[in-house]
């Protein structure tokens, strides 16, 4: 009997199973029913593609309530829970934006929820800013940053500086390419005018960051990408008009996919402005071209941009008397000032105001043009992997003009002139000088996800770069109908840079670990004369290695806290070798950073919140000189650091109303400085140099207290008014902590509203206004100051110069959307 029963119920299982086991179709179709073959269907647990007839078949036990998914390249992804009587589906997609090109930067971007300190700016938030002003100014409502511009109204020159750090120390990257400049490691975002126009996304890594190509990461990372595809066709008409005669004038468009692989897209931008401070012009001009091939395995895509710039030299700054109203200051700067004042241009300083400009030729102008090309090719082979390469060339050539008065003819190799039996070896003159580079390499990565829990990322990059700076005189006004055809120096420079790395992400019930580790090495040689130095021929040859480690916890879905280490070394830039005060190799820098964060987000409510350590060695920091193209002038010191603790919050408080915040409250400290300062004699001819000491002085252009804050008002659902209020603390010019040579604390604010529309067939229209510093606050953001001290008088004398930005100032924009 329990052999009949065993049987019996044996057969009632196997009949239950192959009654269960049924067959599910699923059709997937276009927006014109048309078969789309190869689309990713996920079903339970398994994951099929469509075949040529756009269909694919599952053999199920149990089919009911499963998630059917389905995915494919150029097309909004669907979803649905399946019915128990129901065994087939017909599944029509819709075309969507295509977010594949972020592929290009997945390497180098952190990943959410990663151990890393970083935010993301949408294109949405990129676009509502976008009337003009450089990329730094979008960036403004981040934590820890301070932008300003030589002009003083954000179009031209444009400075920032992150935790303290400038753009030297800033690893910019577009679609996971170097954008910083090899020399320098400055990113001069006005060689991209209106590169806004085309980015769908930046994400700012505050600190070390990921493993990145390019420059080392000492203050932060910006990882710009691109726009992504979009599957229809369009054109934009974007213009804008504000204060100084400010201009915007942008065309775009784009194919959308044509036969559902091809795209193509282009963009002509134009932007010009008198600037704030007096002759402080800009007229820059870009042009944006890509095209791709868009299949499910492979993305091939061409890139082409070019920018245009002509700008009126701003960069010798305001003296700090015509800012404090001092007469007595300023007269005995004008007469102090190596007899750079006399006659007329005494008289002009003397009546001058804060937007004073000392610059009065009329072509005293900085003129630059680059044009970078990029190739990039992703194979995605599965879901598992995919394998990223990229070829990219930037070339860049121009100079800045200026016009020296009564300059020593020697110094150009230009002979003097005997006239009357007298010599003459002085006469005004008109000099260019050139930078002429090419920049080239490679950058690869491959990426494997052999599970939900596990992640490796292995990638790289190498590069070269080629620069030849030279001079050549234009003009001399004693040879006044002849040309001087030979550069008075020149010197050429080389640099290779190679890296690469390796990271994992692995996680763990409610844990994720993060592991990069990163080698990169520097060969850097320059052989030549330079226009002050001469024989300036040397050779650097360095080998670093950058790990990281982060762990996060997730309290729960909501809510993680995350803590990382970094180790990172970073080679000095080009002046620290050429023009280091101290005569001295420059060494590399290195540091280690902690970090410790925790967020939150639901639906009203995100916040950031993170503490930080960034202990230095070696680091190179600004003495408060300026260089006469407007660098500054750094030194090694042995130890140094940055902590603080920074908030990065939002809180939708009604559907109406919804409030921002972000601080950043940090010390910023030297252990040990010396500072020397030339001793001059009667004659202004060198003597000695005396030398003061400091223990745990503040660390020169760091703020220690940064605040914003930003009230959004929504009347309707398209209509959005913003009240944005920054204020920065006392930020000192050089490393002494003296108030006397500092910049005093500041705040601004601005409004913004943004109106968007439809009408008269027009897809979209944006209406923008955005009113700069509506109090009027007359502030600056960035300085310099240099001094000696006479040895008849034994004190102290020192010059101040700032760089005053715009009192309130507008800038209105229209956006039409076809």
């Amino acid at each position: 009997m329990f052999k009949q029963f065993i049987a019996t119920g044996a057969l009632s299982l196997i009949a239950t199973v192959c009654f269960a086991q049924q067959i599910i179709t699923v059709k997937v179709v276009d927006e014109k029913s048309t078969a789309l073959k190869n689309a990713t269907v996920v079903l339970g647990n398994t994951a099929k593609q469509t075949d040529n007839n756009g269909t694919v078949q599952f053999n199920m036990q149990n089919p009911s309530s499963l998630l059917l998914n389905v995915k494919h390249l150029g097309y909004k992804e669907f979803s649905i829970r399946t019915l128990a009587n129901q065994l087939e589906y017909n599944v029509q997609l819709q075309l969507a934006t295509i977010q594949s090109d972020a592929i290009f930067v997945y390497a180098t971007r952190a990943k959410e929820n990663s151990a890393t300190t970083f935010k993301n700016l949408d294109k949405e938030e990129i676009k509502k800013n976008n009337l003009g002003q450089d990329i730094p100014y979008l960036l403004d409502q981040t934590p820890g940053v301070i932008i300003g511009s030589d002009a003083g109204a954000g179009i031209g020159y444009t400075n920032m500086t992150i935790r303290g750090s400038d753009n030297q120390r800033i690893n910019v990257t577009l679609n996971g390419i170097p954008l910083n400049d090899a020399e320098s490691m400055g990113s001069f975002f006005i060689n991209l005018p209106d590169f806004a126009s085309s980015t769908e996304s930046i994400q700012i890594q505050r600190g070390v960051g990921t493993s990145t190509n390019g420059a080392g990461a000492f203050g932060a990372s910006l990882n710009i990408q691109t726009d992504a595809l979009e599957t229809k066709p369009y054109a934009e008409l974007n213009n804008s008009f504000g204060s100084y005669k400010s201009w915007k004038n942008t065309i775009k468009a784009g194919t959308g996919l044509i036969n559902n692989k091809f795209a193509f897209n282009t963009r002509l931008s134009r932007i010009s402005s008198n600037g704030y401070i007096e002759r402080a012009t800009s007229d820059l001009k870009s042009l944006y071209l890509d095209g791709g091939l868009y299949t499910d395995k492979h993305i091939l895509k061409a890139t082409v941009f070019t920018g245009k710039e002509k700008t009126y030299q701003a960069w010798y700054g305001t003296p700090e008397p015509l800012l404090t109203g001092d007469r007595t200051a300023l007269e005995d700067y004008a007469n102090n000032a190596f007899g750079l004042y006399s006659g007329s241009e005494f008289e002009r300083l003397l009546n001058a105001d804060r937007r004073y400009n000392y610059y009065t030729y009329d072509n005293q102008t900085d003129n630059y043009t680059q044009t970078h090309s990029h190739l990039h090719y992703t194979y995605i082979a599965n879901e598992k992997w995919n394998l990223n390469a990229a070829l990219h060339y930037t070339r860049g050539a121009g100079y800045y003009e200026e016009f020296r008065e009564n300059d020593r003819l020697s110094k150009y190799g230009i002979p003097n002139l005997v006239q009357g039996g007298s010599t003459i070896a002085k006469s005004d003159l008109v000099r260019q000088k050139w930078l002429d580079n090419h920049f080239y390499g490679t950058t690869f990565s491959a990426n494997y996800k052999p599970s939900n829990a596990l992640n490796f990322t292995f990638g790289g990059a190498y590069n070269e770069y080629l620069g030849d700076h030279y001079g050549e005189v234009k003009s001399v006004e004693i040879y006044p109908n002849q040309l001087f055809d030979d550069k008075y120096y020149f010197n050429d420079a080389k640099k290779k840079d190679f890296n690469t790395y390796l990271k994992t992400d692995l996680k763990l019930n409610d844990w994720l670990f993060n592991l990069d580790v990163q080698y990169r090495n520097v060969n850097y040689r320059v052989n030549g004369d330079d226009d002050k130095v001469k024989s300036i021929n040397f050779k650097d040859n360095l080998h670093f290695v950058n790990p990281k480690f982060g762990i996060t916890y997730f309290l729960n879905p909501n809510s993680n806290i995350y803590a990382s280490y970094a180790y990172a070394s970073k080679e000095p830039i080009r002046k620290d070798y050429v023009e280091n005060p101290r005569n001295e190799f420059p060494k590399p820098e290195k540091m280690q950073d902690i970090e410790a964060g925790y967020r939150f987000r639901n639906e009203n409510f995100n916040v950031g919140t993170n503490f930080y350590a960034m202990l230095y060695k070696d680091q190179l920091i600004p003495t408060g000189q300026l260089n006469d193209t407007g660098g500054e002038i750094r030194v090694n010191i042995p130890k140094s650091y940055r902590i603080g603790w920074e908030l990065d919050a939002s809180w939708a408080i009604h559907p109406k109303f919804i409030w921002s915040a972000t601080a950043a409250l940090s010390e910023n400290k030297i252990k040990n400085f010396i500072e020397y300062v030339t001793v001059l004699d009667d004659e202004w001819e060198f003597v000695k140099e005396e030398q003061f000491y400091y223990k745990n002085t503040q660390i020169a252009k760091a703020a220690n207290t940064i605040l914003s804050n930003n009230f959004t008002y929504l009347p309707t659902e398209k209509w959005s008014i913003s009240l944005l209020t920054k204020y920065v603390s006392r930020v000192y010019l050089d490393n002494s902590s003296a108030k006397e040579r500092s910049i005093d604390p500041f705040t601004y604010t601005n409004l913004k509203s943004q109106y968007s529309f439809s009408a008269l067939g027009i897809k979209n229209i944006d209406l923008l206004i955005s009113v700069n510093n509506i109090f009027n606050s007359k502030y600056v953001t960035s300085g310099y100051t240099w001094g000696q001290i006479f040895e008849s008088k034994g004190t102290r004398d020192y010059y101040n110069f700032y760089y005053p930005q715009a009192t309130t100032n507008f800038l209105v924009g229209l956006n039409l959307r076809f």
